[in-house]
């Protein structure tokens, strides 16, 4: 498709703020899916707001979806001590909201849930103030996955279902829609007390009426925070962007999903699932 719009300039990466982020990730041998998956906010995150996602069990996929820049393979990682690394590196940056995602690992037998738990265990044990947003695989469907990291108590579970159902054979191979929506459901009956929160890219080809279909199922499956953002191709051998979307577009979107029931929505060119997650969970919290 044609150049980018205005709307969707970034800055580029600078600033003390960017490279003292950047020197405790390293100091504590982290990856993050800013970094991995080139996310555009980059620069506003960590050079403005300090803040960092942070990808744990390695930074190679088992999958390979079709929007995704994250290297995928055969991993190799399994680190029991990295729990500890993360919540060290949440102290030295003196984060009250982490949010920690991670790589698909289809070949642990619990898609990596342990490590997820344990992570939030090591953070609570430096600090219990700090709020902890999870951002999950599908786990291939487990709930005895999805039930060891509730049992854990992050304060957000966070699963993306990413793009319409037509659109999953293509876009998100060795996914499936209906699974996705049922880890998300499960979630909110293990733990009522926990936000739920899933996000959408739009650009894809994907039609009016079918983003009316995955909203509505979002409220079926009690989800409370709905992120819709513009898709970006990492790469030419990635998906083609259909469509540009305008922001009028994305406020459009977001008065349809909460006029069918989602309560916080936050829809624009640039939001990702974990773009500005501190102050979307201090909205919540006023509310």
């Amino acid at each position: 498709m044609s150049n980018r719009p205005a709307w969707l300039k970034v800055r580029i990466p600078s600033g003390e703020n960017f490279f003292e982020v950047r020197r405790i990730l390293r100091s504590h041998q982290l990856h993050t899916i800013c970094e991995d998956a080139m996310c555009p906010n980059i620069a506003e995150c960590w050079g403005k707001h300090r803040t960092a996602t942070f990808m744990i069990l390695g930074n190679v996929c088992t999958r390979a979806c079709a929007f995704c820049a994250v290297t995928s393979g055969r991993p190799t990682e399994y680190d029991l001590m990295e729990p500890a690394r993360v919540a060290a590196a949440i102290a030295d940056l003196k984060l009250k909201h982490a949010v920690i995602t991670s790589v698909d690992r289809d070949d642990l037998a619990d898609g990596g849930a342990m490590i997820f738990a344990e992570t939030v265990r090591q953070i609570r044990k430096l600090d219990h103030e700090v709020k902890i947003e999870l951002l999950t695989p599908d786990f291939q469907g487990s709930l005895e996955s999805v039930r060891t990291i509730m049992d854990a108590g992050p304060d957000i579970f966070s699963h993306n279902i990413e793009t319409v159902r037509r659109l999953y054979a293509s876009i998100r191979f060795k996914s499936d829609y209906t699974r996705s929506f049922g880890i998300l459901k499960a979630a909110k009956a293990m733990d009522s007390r926990a936000f739920i929160k899933t996000g959408i890219m739009v650009g894809l080809g994907e039609e009016t009426e079918e983003i009316v279909e995955l909203i509505g199922h979002a409220v079926e499956a009690g989800v409370d925070i709905l992120t819709i953002g513009q898709y970006l191709r990492p790469s030419t051998k990635h998906a083609e962007i259909k469509k540009y979307y305008h922001p009028d577009e994305f406020n459009e979107l977001r008065e349809v999903a909460r006029g069918l029931g989602i309560r916080w929505v936050f829809s624009g060119p640039l939001v990702r699932s974990s773009y500005h997650a501190e102050d979307v969970f201090e909205q919540m919290l006023q509310h």
